[in-house]
């Protein structure tokens, strides 16, 4: 399929991405089965309920699960997901929600996993008409804190993979479950970002939540695995609360094909290629003074590694934030991962590159840190002016 440049009709800056499969980057570069499917469809008609019964047996292969549909994202898979453990398949209460009179409203959630992913994710839990009930501490979670919590008004729990959530000190999943389980508590997985389509519901999830525009490389979409009877509740949400989480016909037939192309796909020859681009990105900077590096593993699992690379403003006269920063200004745009920018350091994620994205990343490394030794001072914006600019930016919008 013809790539057409899109970037300059719509005023639109290039981005190479370097900071991994995040929303406000678009996600993913979506793949070409993905794209010829929505293209396919895009001007046909379709039954929208037999379109997801498809998707259903795409996901149930894909996912080892008995059902799937596909919703808008997988932060409205958490809605619709919740909303299904409050009403069960009961139109009448699904058509209240979110109005929760006379219906189990509470949801377990380790405080570790109480994460902003764009978002507070209490939020979505409060949408379905549900309230957040916090077990234990920010990293500390034991199994009597989690028995202790279940009571009359547990609709359900929900557990957290993601990167920003805790890493240490909380209950892992299946002890979670076993938990939940015994005192007949349903677990959803948020599972947005992660490879692994089956070790969760193997794990005790009942129902497990994915975005399909990330590893997998479909389009803006969520994916929602779990049981025909549950799966079935979630689904009856769109005549509800999930009317305005749905999702086009298109996003449907890209997610299959997504799937489709996951199962195929050279998964050995894609990590090779990106073992390659971050040795690329090491031996760029072995020289550079104030500046240090080292491959990590991702803290969920994920197989691939990112470069930490970790700047000594001291060496380097600029902070780890005023080069992710000069990075993200320059021609092209190249987008760093600086969740934990503050500590003085940022990461480099090679799974999204492109062509010879790789070296023009090393490029723009080694331009923005010459211009800085040649600078008269260290470059230092303050974290707090950092942080104001983003949100004044924001508050622009859209001019």
């Amino acid at each position: 399929m013809k790539n057409l440049d899109i970037h300059r009709p719509l005023g639109l800056r290039r981005v190479i991405n370097a900071n991994g499969t995040m929303t406000y980057l678009g996600a993913s570069s979506v793949v070409p089965a993905a794209i010829e499917a929505m293209c396919a469809i895009l001007p046909e008609f379709v039954e929208m309920d037999a379109l997801q019964a498809k998707a259903s047996r795409a996901i149930a292969t894909a996912c080892g699960s008995e059902a799937g549909f596909v919703t808008s994202s997988c932060a409205s898979g958490i809605v619709l997901a919740v909303a299904a453990a409050m009403t069960g398949p009961d139109l009448a209460a699904i058509e209240r929600l979110p109005n929760a009179g006379g219906l189990k409203n509470e949801v377990l959630i380790l405080a570790g996993h109480q994460i902003h992913y764009g978002a507070p994710i209490e939020q979505a839990i409060a949408l379905a008409g549900a309230r957040a009930v916090p077990v234990g501490q920010s990293t500390f979670a034991r199994r009597h804190q989690l028995e202790g919590a279940i009571g009359a008004r547990t609709a359900c729990a929900l557990y957290v993979v993601s990167h920003h959530a805790a890493q240490y000190g909380m209950l892992p999943l299946d002890e979670f479950a076993a938990v939940c389980h015994a005192r007949g508590v349903p677990v959803i997985v948020d599972a947005a970002s992660e490879y692994d389509l089956r070790g969760f519901l193997a794990q005790g999830a009942d129902v497990v939540l994915y975005s399909a525009q990330k590893f997998l490389g479909g389009p803006t979409a969520g994916i929602v695995a779990g049981p025909k009877a549950l799966i079935r509740s979630a689904y009856l949400q769109n005549l509800g609360i999930g009317r305005c989480m749905k999702v086009g016909k298109e996003g449907i037939a890209g997610t299959i094909a997504a799937l489709q192309a996951w199962a195929t796909r050279d998964h050995a020859a894609v990590r090779q290629r990106e073992t390659e681009h971050l040795a690329l990105w090491q031996s760029a900077l072995e020289q550079r003074p104030g500046v240090s590096t080292a491959i990590e593993p991702d803290p969920t699992g994920n197989p691939l590694d990112r470069l930490k690379l970790t700047v000594d403003p001291a060496k380097a006269l600029i902070t780890a934030w005023d080069l992710a920063d000069a990075l993200e200004r320059g021609e092209p745009a190249v987008s760093v991962r600086d969740h934990e920018v503050e500590h003085g350091y940022f990461f480099l994620d090679p799974c999204n590159l492109r062509g010879d994205q790789a070296q023009v990343v090393a490029r723009r490394l080694n331009e923005e840190l010459e211009r800085a030794l040649l600078a008269p001072a260290i470059i230092a914006t303050s974290l707090e002016q950092r942080r104001q600019r983003r949100f004044d930016a924001l508050s622009r919008w859209p001019d």
